[in-house]
């Protein structure tokens, strides 16, 4: 397993808990640090940026999202000066054919994940974390 650290950031308490328990499963990670609200997680990155050892391998993000939603977290994200590769997946129940081609326009976006997440789902990001 190379996934050691992974963000979740989605404001729904049951889907963050769900993944939780679903992802340690599978073991997908080691270590999960889960997010209701995106600007705690982009500070923590901030605060993190030259720390390699503290940044996560994988962020798993939600687009629908009260106060700062997952499209202006990833307009932050990739101005930010980090010490590592980081891949993020969009993990959402939206299926609007928008938001998917929107997503394609962002290259630290790796995959784009309908809700609910499946074991299958997970294993091929873990695939996908690998290949990286």
């Amino acid at each position: 397993m190379k996934n050691k650290l992974t963000y979740i950031i989605d404001d729904d308490k049951l889907t963050v808990k769900l993944m939780t328990i679903l992802i340690s499963k599978n073991k997908f990670c080691e270590e999960i640090k889960s997010f209701y609200n995106a600007e705690n997680a982009l500070e923590l990155l901030k605060q993190n940026s030259n720390n390699e050892g503290l940044l996560p391998d994988a962020i798993l993000l939600d687009i629908n999202m009260p106060i700062m939603d997952g499209w202006q977290f990833l307009d932050e994200f990739i101005h930010l000066s980090l010490k590592k590769k980081i891949s993020v997946f969009i993990m959402t129940s939206s299926i609007d054919p928008a938001d998917i081609e929107k997503a394609k326009e962002y290259t630290v976006v790796k995959n784009y994940i309908e809700k609910p997440i499946t074991s299958l789902k997970l294993d091929s990001l873990c695939k996908l974390i690998e290949d990286l």
